[in-house]
């Protein structure tokens, strides 16, 4: 698997695609409960038509930024937005720092919580295991994270395709009745476009995947392609809540109810496990983009970017800051603004990649 991952083919059209889709899971379809409000509540084929939509923004939105950093050879967002907004770049840092410390304190707080509610593991001790791992991957860089993350996606693909497998066979009997019911509900296209809206705002900290791009026609294909390995999950867990349909709509936890109810033990174990190897991807992934932006930086001011320890270290501080922070209630009383911020993505980050960068893109020769 080693030397497949070495080959262009790879570099070039699944890492990116696997890098984003690892990251995405923790906020974008973990738990199900993203899927049922985003998606399932407009109906079977309201929701399909959701995911239409959501795919075309994600694809549409990934292959735009791929292929600006190949243009102007940025592979950290702060360069990124200086050539994309110039003096205005620092509004997409603000937001992010804000999104970053919020997303942290989640996957924190919902690591500890994985092992101690389902394998009775103190609380402390899933925090130390994600502190840990993140530290050895943000201390060995992008390549080492790069392709755990490109390896994670294998797994996350095998447990959901585990997990719709078993679902249609133990109750897909009345599917296709079920979801001609339910219709389609108005208001599918909005969500569809903000579900793609809240996912795609941490693409500019993954651009280290962007390095291997040589061509146009690599970095907008590599971004459709990424779309599709971000939204196929979704529509997966799409078509198997429609086999609980409508109870489905009232559960906190969808994946784990329907696991229960299925009587998946083993499975339930599985997935327990790749939600907590997942919320420690999310970190890693990140963290690494908040690297490659200090390394710019330092690069421009001294020649020299920061060692692998200094990495590591940076990794690790903002963990328990934004551990610290969880525990304060931090992320209850702000969690309302996840719609607020949406919206500045999309005035600092969307519109922008859309229109000045789909300008700038039209008017270089193409590679």
């Amino acid at each position: 698997m080693t030397g497949l991952l070495d080959t262009r083919f790879f570099r070039v059209y699944i890492i990116p695609g696997a890098v984003f889709q690892s990251v995405m899971v923790g906020g974008g379809y973990g738990t199900g409960r993203e899927i049922v409000e985003f998606f399932t509540r407009y109906g079977f084929f309201g929701g399909l038509l959701g995911l239409g939509v959501a795919f075309v923004a994600l694809a549409t939105v990934l292959a735009l930024t791929y292929e600006f950093a190949r243009l102007h050879r940025v592979y950290d967002y702060r360069n990124f937005f200086k050539c994309l907004l110039g003096r205005f770049w620092v509004a997409f840092e603000i937001l992010m720092v804000f999104q970053f410390l919020i997303v942290l304190a989640v996957m924190a707080s919902a690591s500890g919580n994985i092992l101690r509610d389902n394998f009775g593991v103190p609380y402390a001790v899933g925090l130390l295991v994600m502190l840990a791992v993140v530290g050895v991957l943000t201390f060995y860089g992008r390549e080492l994270i790069a392709r755990t993350l490109t390896y994670w996606s294998f797994f996350l693909y095998a447990v959901f395709i585990t997990f719709f497998i078993l679902v249609m066979s133990r109750f897909g009997d009345g599917f296709f009745e079920q979801a001609a019911r339910t219709g389609v509900v108005d208001g599918w296209a909005g969500s569809g476009l903000k579900y793609a809206l809240y996912n795609v705002a941490g693409a500019p900290l993954l651009l280290y995947v962007a390095r291997s791009f040589e061509t146009r026609r690599e970095a907008v294909t590599s971004g459709i392609v990424a779309g599709v390995i971000a939204v196929v999950p979704a529509l997966l867990f799409q078509v198997a809540f429609f086999t609980a349909w409508p109870d489905v709509l009232d559960q906190a936890i969808p994946v784990y109810w329907l696991m229960s109810a299925a009587g998946m033990t083993v499975l339930l174990v599985v997935y327990s496990v790749m939600l907590f190897g997942t919320f420690i991807e999310t970190g890693a992934g990140l963290l690494q983009g908040i690297n490659e932006r200090l390394d710019a930086w330092l690069i421009e001011r001294r020649g020299t970017g920061l060692s692998s320890r200094a990495h590591a270290v940076i990794a690790v501080s903002a963990i328990i800051v934004s551990s610290i922070l969880s525990l304060w209630g931090i992320t209850n009383l702000i969690a309302s603004g996840y719609g607020t911020m949406a919206w500045g993505f999309l005035i600092v980050y969307l519109v922008p990649i859309v229109t000045i960068g789909f300008w700038r893109i039209r008017q270089a020769r193409p590679a």
